[in-house]
């Protein structure tokens, strides 16, 4: 089974590329313990933003005004879930349906915009590395991923990343402790939105082009991402769950590209697949518990 290196190249390239996304749904999912439906708007914001001020000839300014607007998207599920009241799910469903005008209002109107022939981050690496043959793509994205993981491992060490996990864990104890949660799940709902948005426009800048429905489903492959990170480096601190969040995204790209190679299932069904991993992963644990329960109950009828 020949396996191109182009192939592992471009999967690994997009795996770092979402492993920002992965690491903002990890704080969002696991470290607040918020169920964010956001991040399907905020990755095409993401990808809108950087869109339009690529073009304009800024590339490095583009991830830093579409982390910021992230941050914004994020910070306004938040108002809605502890000023106003909404549920978290319901919320983050507003916030990503308004976010679709918005996204065409950035793009001029139009659903998709292409960067070809402009200058981009990674356009500018590749000229760097000798070599080609895509090794600029991914140092970019390596290191980029890695200056989100690090800059996120130091933030939740600090007093209010401290409070953020804490919010996540028991937020009726932090409440108790003269600690406002609902600024510290504002907070944290920004914090991984901004990941996320950065994620997209990464990857406007890789593929150059934005699309306003490229975001859709990637809440699923972040949790997909996730989930396969923690499978093979368990469940601990928050640095380990950033790194298997990086591993587990990186993974996942690479298993979708060979099975889409070797046609172990249509194109189309990706995100179903994608689901069915979510699904299977986060129902295993009441699978366990049922299976022991039905053990426990046999041997008590056997005693």
């Amino acid at each position: 089974m020949n396996i191109p290196i182009v192939l592992i190249m471009g999967s690994v390239q997009l795996g770092l590329l979402y492993a920002v996304m992965a690491m903002g749904v990890y704080v969002t999912f696991r470290i607040l313990n918020v169920p964010d439906l956001t991040v399907d708007g905020s990755f095409a914001l993401g990808m809108a933003c950087a869109a339009v001020v690529t073009i304009n000839g800024h590339p490095l300014l583009a991830l830093f005004i579409a982390a910021f607007a992230g941050a914004l998207a994020g910070g306004v599920t938040g108002f809605l879930q502890t000023k106003v009241g909404i549920h978290p799910i319901l919320s983050g469903i507003l916030v990503m349906t308004g976010l679709y005008s918005v996204n065409l209002a950035i793009m001029g109107g139009k659903s998709n915009i292409s960067v070809a022939g402009k200058e981009t981050l990674f356009t500018k690496m590749e000229a760097l590395i000798v070599t080609g043959n895509g090794w600029g793509k991914t140092l970019l994205a390596l290191i980029a991923c890695i200056i989100v993981a690090v800059l996120l491992a130091v933030t939740f060490k600090t007093k209010m990343g401290l409070a953020i996990r804490a919010t996540g864990d028991n937020e009726e104890m932090v409440r108790s402790s003269s600690i406002n949660a609902k600024i510290t799940k504002c907070i944290g709902l920004a914090i991984g939105n901004a990941c996320v948005a950065l994620s997209g426009a990464l990857v406007c800048q890789h593929q150059m082009y934005s699309d306003v429905t490229y975001g859709s489903g990637m809440v699923v492959f972040g949790l997909a991402s996730v989930i396969i990170g923690e499978t093979i480096f368990g469940r601990r601190s928050v640095t380990i769950g950033l790194v298997s969040a990086m591993a587990g995204s990186i993974i996942f790209q690479i298993i979708k590209a060979l099975a889409l190679k070797f046609d172990l299932f249509p194109s189309y069904a990706i995100k179903l697949v994608s689901s069915i991993i979510v699904v299977i992963a986060l129902s295993g644990p009441a699978i366990s518990d049922s299976i022991k329960q039905n053990k426990m109950r046999g041997r008590r009828r056997t005693i």
